[in-house]
């Protein structure tokens, strides 16, 4: 819960900057690291937006493990996906977890439980954060 409004300046800065909705920052974030800047994953993935090292570097981050480059990486990466998809919400949000050309090849969301349910989850909080008028408080509140 401490971990919540360290990243906030940080977050809100790449949202506006890349034009991405704060709340859906925050809703990744959540799913994806739980605010653990040192969240490593499975398969690689690293920091508060669980980004790829190949992914990192096409997104400029050169510390991966810093959280304020994790943070504008991941975001930049939202703004693309959101471009390639046309603003869909959901294909958006299952592109940053399976990849666009899964979205591509399966024309939707890709059949993996693992993305199915990602998706519902982000954009369970998503939702949830917009509708609360602090949503540093909401995100400290799972």
């Amino acid at each position: 819960v401490a971990r919540v409004p360290r990243y906030s300046e940080w977050i809100r800065e790449a949202a506006t900057l890349y034009q991405i909705p704060e709340q859906l920052v925050r809703a990744v974030i959540r799913c994806e690291s739980d605010y653990d800047p040192r969240a490593v994953s499975v398969s690689g993935a690293r920091g508060l937006m669980q980004l790829m090292p190949d992914t990192a570097t096409l997104m400029q981050v050169r510390d991966i493990d810093d959280p304020r480059e994790n943070i504008f990486g991941g975001t930049r990466l939202l703004r693309i996906l959101a471009n390639e998809f046309n603003g869909d919400l959901e294909l958006t949000i299952a592109a940053y977890n399976a990849g666009d050309g899964s979205v591509i090849r399966f024309g939707g969301i890709p059949p993996f439980e693992q993305t199915k349910n990602y998706v519902v989850a982000v954009t369970k909080f998503y939702r949830r954060y917009r509708s609360t008028p602090d949503v540093v408080e909401a995100s400290a509140g799972g």
